[in-house]
């Protein structure tokens, strides 16, 4: 169902495919971990009731599948890591599944509630996995660089401005309006001398 949806454009998946591609994947996984977790939450009850260890084969498959659809994926570049995790992830899921399954049904729930605790970290390995491939950085886009130098007409503007107001301010501490006046045309000037 997902698989035929998932062809590659020009022999790369573009972004927004590949995270369209993994959205449609979650919308069952999610479900297919919601079920596993409940029977995590409470083992001991879960894992000694018949219906539950009837419906676990089935979650295991379901685990299995999402781990081959995202196999088949080709990641976009910078991604590969994450989503070789995310996979890592879904095959541990299904693994640590399958072996309290199997400890449930040869040693009972007491046998299996030993396997719990490393099952429920594979489950939130996926969550976790998914998370981190979900929230990876979109790449900066190539824009127009800055200058390397430096413009000097900025450079003249701001050195005016600069010795005009110490001028002004030398003025204005020694009461010369003369001396005052000759700072506020540096000031001026460096609107003269600067135009973006």
């Amino acid at each position: 169902m997902i698989a035929a949806g998932l062809r590659p454009a020009s022999g790369t998946w573009e972004r927004k495919g590949y995270e369209s591609a993994l959205a449609d994947l979650w919308a069952d996984l999610a479900r297919t971990l919601h079920g596993l977790e409940a029977v995590a939450a409470t083992p001991r009850e879960r894992l000694a009731d018949e219906d539950v260890l009837e419906r676990l084969p089935a979650l295991q498959y379901r685990l299995h599948q999402a781990g081959e659809l995202v196999l088949g994926l080709e990641p976009p570049p910078g991604a590969e890591a994450e989503h070789a995790e995310l996979t890592d992830a879904l095959v541990d899921a299904r693994d640590a599944t399958g072996e309290v399954l199997e400890a449930a049904e040869e040693g009972g729930a007491d046998a299996a509630f030993r396997l719990v605790h490393e099952w429920r970290g594979a489950l939130f390995r996926v969550r976790l996995a998914r998370m981190r491939l979900h929230t990876r950085p979109e790449p900066a886009p190539v824009g127009p660089t800055l200058p390397t130098g430096y413009d000097r007409g900025a450079l003249l503007a701001t050195v005016l401005v600069l010795a005009g107001t110490l001028v002004v301010t030398g003025g204005a501490v020694l009461g010369a309006w003369p001396v005052w006046a000759a700072g506020l045309l540096l000031v001026a000037g460096s609107l003269l001398g600067y135009r973006p």
